[in-house]
């Protein structure tokens, strides 16, 4: 299978897997979940395929037609959606009915493959409005596994994210059909070489539908203070449908907004704009803001929500400082992001599936009695912290470096007060988990084998990012350095 065909299978995979669990119905659960581990894993291993051909033939791979095309960080960016993907299946395939409807299981599992094809599309597809239709799929898909527990509170969280990520698609369309109708393109090499003549001609124009592009995709990346959707999201979801939230889907925003200023605006255009400006200004606030806000928390997932706030910050002042090591930083944050977040809300949810509890008060002693979900938190824990040699650590350090190149080393004391805050917030929970006695902690289930292979394999490759962190890095830096460069990937 070369380079083309691995691109149409990422995408055609789990379409088609949404389409046979359809087809399936309610009726053969066991087949379901079967089919969503193996179709997740499948994902994972044509993304792996693919990132070693992208590097084979340049960092660039490309299908017939301009439809479809994959850069360097693109490959990256599909590996970790399909790795955190596989995880959230194999959890989920001996727990998911115990969170939702047992009869909506099925519908949930084609749901979430139409999900995952369009955060693929976000990485993949050549075309802005392309791109657009993506992001629209998983916002839609998104809702319903939102409101898949069926509570109020779910479905009171699904209608407010909903009705907030629509007005960021108005606003965000918008911008895109202003930018088409001053460049007659929407492909993105060919918007890229006509943008220089279009900005010459119309640039106030320009100016107004790129900071409307880039205010719809804020909203849809619950970038601080646009990110009011999430906690109620996240808090109120299924486990399974948490992780996609914190962990894949606030990435979609990103993805293509990294995108849009990497292929669509000419380097000249984003040095004129404030736009620097103003994602420094809005990360600094995200990661200070949300790091405070997790801190007040009593519940544990709402404090896992607010830290993806934070973290969500990072991303985006990778991007504002605009530095070679700041971009690296952002984009391997994406990929610890979606890792360590996964982990940690699995981590969470099964001790909550076993003790009954959410309450981060309530943690004490958790640790003695169910150690592994409790050791799986700790490592996550200690990476957002910014603990060497785990991943979270890479991430940090590079956007350090970042700041320091950027000149703006004020920026290097924001993200030493954040992995302060993160500590103040994840230490107490683990020192009260295992050092601290539990009164009347009761199992109320066994957890699967499935679970805690879930939970391993993502504590693993935290490690292992860490460990190992210079082959991401090296992977992404020429696409970096292209960027920087005013070219695109």
């Amino acid at each position: 299978m070369d380079a083309f065909e691995l691109i149409q299978a990422v995408l055609a995979v789990p379409a088609a897997g949404s389409v046979l669990l359809i087809l399936l119905g309610q009726q053969r659960i066991a087949v379901s979940r079967a089919i969503s581990v193996g179709v997740t894993g499948l994902m994972f291993l044509l993304s792996v395929r693919l990132a070693a051909l992208t590097e084979l033939q340049g960092g660039f791979v490309q299908s017939a037609g301009l439809a479809l095309q994959v850069d360097r960080i693109g490959a990256l960016l599909l590996l970790a959606f399909s790795g955190v993907a596989f995880a959230v299946s194999l959890f989920a395939s001996q727990l998911l009915e115990k969170e939702i409807n047992e009869n909506s299981a099925s519908h949930y599992y084609s749901v979430f493959f139409l999900l995952l094809a369009g955060l693929m599309g976000t990485a993949t597809v050549s075309d802005l409005l392309g791109m657009y239709l993506c992001l629209e799929v998983v916002m839609l898909t998104a809702a319903y596994l939102v409101a898949a527990k069926g509570d109020a509170s779910a479905r009171q969280a699904s209608a407010k994210y909903l009705v907030l990520n629509l007005c960021g698609s108005v606003l965000l369309l918008t911008g895109l059909i202003g930018i088409y109708r001053l460049t007659g393109q929407s492909n993105l090499l060919k918007l890229g070489k006509a943008m220089p003549n279009a900005v010459a001609l119309h640039s106030t124009s320009m100016r107004a539908f790129a900071a409307l592009v880039v205010a719809g995709l804020a909203v849809k990346s619950a970038l601080f203070p646009l990110h009011t959707w999430l906690p109620d999201a996240h808090g109120s979801s299924a486990t399974p449908s948490s992780v996609v939230i914190s962990g894949l889907l606030v990435k979609s925003g990103i993805v293509f907004i990294i995108r849009f200023m990497g292929y669509v605006l000419p380097m000249e255009f984003i040095q004129a704009l404030p736009l620097q400006e103003i994602l420094l200004l809005m990360s600094g606030l995200a990661i200070l803001g949300g790091s405070v806000m997790a801190l007040r928390q009593t519940d544990i997932k709402r404090m896992l929500a607010y830290s993806t706030v934070a973290q969500v910050g990072y991303i985006f002042l990778g991007l504002g400082l605009m530095a070679e090591k700041s971009l690296i930083g952002a984009v391997y944050h994406i990929l610890n992001h979606a890792v360590v977040k996964g982990m940690l809300v699995l981590a969470a949810g099964s001790i909550m599936k076993l003790t009954g509890r959410r309450r981060i008060a309530d943690f004490a002693g958790v640790g003695r009695r169910f150690p592994l979900p409790m050791a799986v938190f700790t490592v996550g824990a200690l990476s957002m912290i910014g603990v060497p040699p785990l991943s979270g650590f890479v991430s940090k350090w590079y956007l350090g470096l970042g700041a320091l190149e950027a000149g703006m080393p004020v920026f290097v004391v924001v993200l030493l007060i954040s992995s302060v805050l993160n500590a103040l917030y994840y230490l107490p929970i683990v020192i009260a988990a295992f050092f601290r006695p539990g009164s009347n902690i009761e199992q109320h289930m066994e957890l699967p084998v499935s679970a805690k292979v879930a939970m391993v394999l993502l504590a693993v490759a935290c490690v292992g990012l860490g460990l190992a962190a210079h082959i991401p890095v090296e992977f992404i830096r020429p696409a970096v350095q292209q960027f920087l460069m005013g070219g695109t990937f």
